[in-house]
């Protein structure tokens, strides 16, 4: 179950880059993924939620990778990205989660 646990969050981690979406103009973009350590998980249901950038209106801020409690229905983590919000028409930050 480790090894299940373990090589699903390096699949998180190798997949959150590539989909990420550029971020709007006069922003800067979202920096590289820091590496991190993954330790043991502390039980069977824990899941790691890797670091990401988090934009805090100034700037991004790292936000360290963790394990919480995996959820009951099946979810995808999603990392921090840019949408253009119909409401508004400008672009928002949407943190990264598992959605």
């Amino acid at each position: 179950m480790r090894l299940i646990a373990a090589a699903f969050a390096l699949l998180l981690l190798a997949l959150g880059p590539a989909s990420a979406q550029p971020p709007p103009p006069n922003y800067p973009p979202v920096p590289p993924p820091r590496v991190e350590r993954i330790p043991p998980p502390p039980g069977e249901r824990y899941v790691w939620e890797p670091g990401h950038w988090h934009w805090d209106g100034r700037g991004y801020v790292w936000i360290g990778g963790h394990y919480i409690v995996r959820q009951a229905r099946p979810m995808r983590y999603e990392p921090g990205h840019w949408v253009l919000s119909p409401r508004t028409g400008s672009y928002v930050w949407v943190p990264a989660g598992w959605h």
